[in-house]
């Protein structure tokens, strides 16, 4: 059951993921079915993960509030991606017209864990980042 996957999910996050994560949120639909995972970090973004039952998922770091950016991994069939290597995975790369590969693993605990490395990475190269502006200013 679906339900039972976000749980687990959510569970590995916390454990894995603690030096990143603010906290962990199951998000309910109206009918009381978990819609989604969001997860708050702590550089005040946030990551959404989403699965439906035929094997659509989502994985979404929204940072529009703090850098303008997002990053997403999806498997949306979307024609205008169709030249992408990975069709019909693929990865939205600071914005919604930036489309590359998306790598991840088909496991869905698997890609997860990348995709939340990959946020944890891109978390460390932005505060080193900062801090170098910081330093020259």
């Amino acid at each position: 059951m679906i339900s039972e996957h976000y749980k687990r999910i959510k569970g590995n996050v916390e454990r894995k993921f603690s030096d990143i994560l603010k906290s962990a949120e199951l998000i309910h639909g109206t009918a009381g079915q978990i819609r989604k995972l969001r997860l708050y970090l702590i550089d005040n973004t946030f990551v959404d993960i989403w699965y439906s039952p035929d094997g659509s998922y989502s994985y979404h770091w929204e940072q529009r509030n703090v850098r303008d950016a997002i990053y997403r991994h999806d498997n949306a069939p979307h024609n205008k991606w169709r030249n992408v290597s990975t069709f019909p995975k693929h990865c939205y790369d600071g914005s919604q017209l930036n489309v590359t590969e998306s790598f991840l693993s088909d496991d869905s605990e698997n890609a997860v864990e990348e995709f939340l490395r990959l946020v944890r990475e891109r978390m460390v190269a932005e505060q080193i980042a900062a801090k170098k502006t910081d330093k020259t200013r």
